[in-house]
């Protein structure tokens, strides 16, 4: 894993936390940026997934992401922590935060389904 996840935790109401550091030797800051390495938006939005598949089915993907704000750079070695609370009234849907320290990173919305999907029996079209 390009991360070390320390410690990953689940409460009653479901609500997640994880607390990783990305170590400056990870891929992720190779050529983002040379002489000021930064973390990626879509490395910090694997790292959200990551929490909510751990601690549950594994056997999920990615339907939609939304509102999605960047607040805080990301540096190699930054101690961060992930909150994931699942949002009311909808299903299989995440609310997400991450904090560097006191300071907010990023935050947004992701909502997850099942990774299998159901193949259509005598489908009209083109294959792809």
């Amino acid at each position: 894993m390009w991360y070390v996840l320390k410690n990953l935790n689940q409460t009653d109401s479901k609500e997640i936390s994880a607390d990783i550091q990305v170590p400056r030797d990870s891929t992720w800051f190779s050529g983002h940026f040379p002489g000021d390495p930064i973390l990626p938006g879509i490395a910090q939005l694997g790292m959200v997934f990551d929490a909510i598949r751990q601690l549950g089915n594994q056997n999920i993907k990615i339907s939609s992401i939304n509102r999605v704000r960047f607040k805080q750079i990301i540096r190699p070695d930054d101690h961060l922590e992930i909150i994931v609370v699942p949002r009311k009234n909808y299903a299989k849907s995440y609310s997400f935060r991450i904090m560097v320290g006191e300071k907010l990173a990023c935050t947004g919305v992701i909502t997850i389904e099942s990774g299998t999907r159901n193949k259509r029996k005598g489908s009209a079209g083109s294959s792809i």
